[in-house]
């Protein structure tokens, strides 16, 4: 049965808040009375005034929002900073790491407990075990010797010899030096694997795969010179029945970061010269140099000469203050009193009979990495630009260095420049690995271009970083009296003649712009260690209120010196590499 009750009508939504009474009425800049570590303290926020819509009005337009780019894409068109500016919404620059000024950062101090007696022993050179003998093609036999008990710089570690002296207290009596053999050579720890030296570290030959070995010296001004033999690779005069070689050979300039178990030139940071055409090469980019038909053969000798600027015109690149029109000139001017600031980060360690300095090496960069692998995403944004390697590039790893190339002789006849613009180094061109900010781009005074050499199966050479050179080059040791040369014989009654003036000689980088040996060099870079070592040691001695502080013995009231790591002291630690 049908009621004539009409069905419920609804009921009007409240227009206002529910009828619930409330303690507290809560206010938009309600902050905490007592700010802590999960609550800190909150300025009020502004009230917020939202605009209703008049009756008969549509809805209110929405703001438009500025497009925002990533920033993988606003650093590959070089606009992160002008955008983060313009938009305070954009995505945030990466952390832009502090200049410190020079000076301002001092070496690292490490707790270590005193040095054993043997410390104080002079350093001793790699155990050298007999491989194999060859023949040169002056028919001389050369003895190949495999180096043992000694450390590889690999892993991003790079290591120098050194020894206990009780002149350095304040360093905890470590400072650097050289085992036998002296002079410039091949260096035994910069090495890959399964590379054969002689016992003056002069010839090198490998039975494995390309791959190179560095000087023990690295130049970063001036201009330096040292040849290359070849006494085992491509024959001169092949018979019947014989092989076309006996082996390649690589020779140029490597710097830190170039990779040991590559050929030089496989990279960015080398420039070799190949045997077969007589190519050269830059990341692995063979290009032809020498004449068609020309070879690098068994008894060619090969020299080698690099011109770098000052260290000071140098710095100047790599900061970002290079003004050609000023700087060029000022090159022609003596050098003033300017110094790099050399920060050595270092702690000595222990390697069988041996005891190293460790520190951590340069590493390769993605800038670099992207120009010899171009994408169009490039992970630095270098690879999508158009601009090439300069002395003004955006990017301090792609500035190049003005007046700088490398010239190539064959027999003492000068084959041409195949290399001009190197890349520059110092940092921050140049940056260590697993270092905190500021740390990574510290010049330690190993960074350089170093005389390199890769060998490929059999393939040998003899090096010869001078002074006396099979092949001199023109103006090598112009001014100086070189051994064996006649001594004019003068009348001594007569009445003396007035001394020819000499001619003003262009300045490059402090040394004169004459061609040196590579050999003296080494002699310089003995004398810097040295230099460095004093300094550190004086400036360790004045942080410790100008007084010599035992701090490795029991004396704990000793506390800790500025700018130590902290730690309790401990043994110096053994260092275990495989063979």
């Amino acid at each position: 049965m049908a009621t004539e009750t009409g069905s419920p009508q609804r009921e009007p939504t409240p227009s206002g808040l529910p009828a619930l009474p409330q303690k507290r009425a809560l206010e938009d800049d309600h902050s905490p009375a007592v700010s802590s570590p999960l609550n800190p303290e909150v300025k009020p926020a502004p009230r917020v005034q939202i605009q209703m819509p008049e009756e008969g009005q549509g809805p209110i337009p929405r703001e438009k929002r500025a497009k925002k780019d990533s920033l993988k894409k606003r650093e590959s068109k070089g606009t992160a900073g002008s955008v983060a500016d313009n938009n305070p919404r954009a995505t945030p620059d990466r952390k832009v790491q502090k200049e410190f000024a020079p000076g301002e950062i001092a070496p690292l101090r490490y707790k270590l407990a005193r040095p054993k007696p043997s410390d104080f022993d002079q350093p001793r050179g790699p155990v050298f075990t007999a491989h194999h003998e060859v023949h040169d093609p002056e028919r001389r036999t050369i003895e190949f010797l495999e180096t043992s008990e000694h450390v590889y710089n690999k892993k991003n570690f790079h290591y120098t010899h050194c020894i206990a002296d009780p002149a350095f207290p304040s360093m905890f009596y470590y400072r650097q030096t050289e085992p036998e053999p002296y002079g410039a050579h091949m260096s035994f720890e910069d090495t890959a694997s399964h590379i054969f030296f002689d016992r003056s570290g002069t010839h090198v030959t490998s039975n494995k795969g390309f791959r190179m070995a560095r000087a023990n010296v690295a130049v970063r001004e001036g201009r330096w010179y040292w040849e290359c033999k070849v006494t085992q690779g491509i024959l001169k005069n092949r018979g019947e029945g014989d092989p076309e070689s006996h082996g390649h050979v690589r020779v140029g300039w490597a710097r830190r970061e170039a990779s040991l178990d590559a050929p030089v030139g496989f990279d960015a940071y080398s420039y070799g010269i190949r045997d077969v055409a007589g190519q050269k090469v830059h990341m692995s980019r063979p290009k032809d140099f020498f004449p068609a038909g020309e070879d690098l053969r068994e008894g060619d000798v090969i020299g080698i000469e690099i011109q770098l600027p000052s260290e000071r015109l140098h710095r100047k690149v790599v900061q970002g203050q290079y003004n050609p029109a000023v700087d060029l000139a000022d090159e022609d001017n003596e050098p003033g009193p300017e110094a790099p600031n050399i920060v050595r980060d270092r702690i000595p360690i222990r390697f069988k009979a041996h005891i190293y300095f460790e520190r951590i090496d340069y590493h390769t960069t993605k800038e670099l990495d992207d120009l010899m692998n171009p994408s169009p995403m490039g992970s630095s944004g270098a690879a999508g630009s158009s601009a090439q390697p300069n002395p003004h590039h955006t990017h301090p790893a792609l500035r190049t260095l003005p007046n700088s190339h490398i010239k190539v002789y064959k027999n003492g006849v000068l084959m041409g420049t195949p290399f001009t613009d190197l890349l520059a180094f110092l940092p921050p061109a140049s940056k260590m690995v697993q270092q905190p900010a500021g740390r990574d781009v510290l010049d330690d005074g190993s960074l350089g271009y170093y005389p390199a050499v890769s060998i490929f199966r059999g393939g040998a050479v003899e090096l010869n970083f001078g002074p006396s050179f099979w092949y001199p080059p023109p103006g090598l040791g112009d001014g100086e009296k070189q051994g064996g040369e006649d001594v004019e014989m003068v009348d001594a009654t007569a009445p003396p003649q007035p001394e020819p003036q000499a001619e003003p000689q262009l300045q490059l980088g402090g040394a004169s712009h004459k061609l040196r040996p590579v050999s003296d060099r080494y002699s310089e870079q003995i004398v810097e260690d040295i230099v460095y070592d004093v300094i550190d040691e004086v400036s360790f001695w004045m942080e410790d209120g100008r007084k010599v502080v035992d701090r490795s013995g029991k004396d704990d009231k000793a506390g800790e010196a500025p700018g130590m790591v902290p730690g309790g002291r401990e043994e110096i630690k053994e260092l275990v590499q495989d063979d």
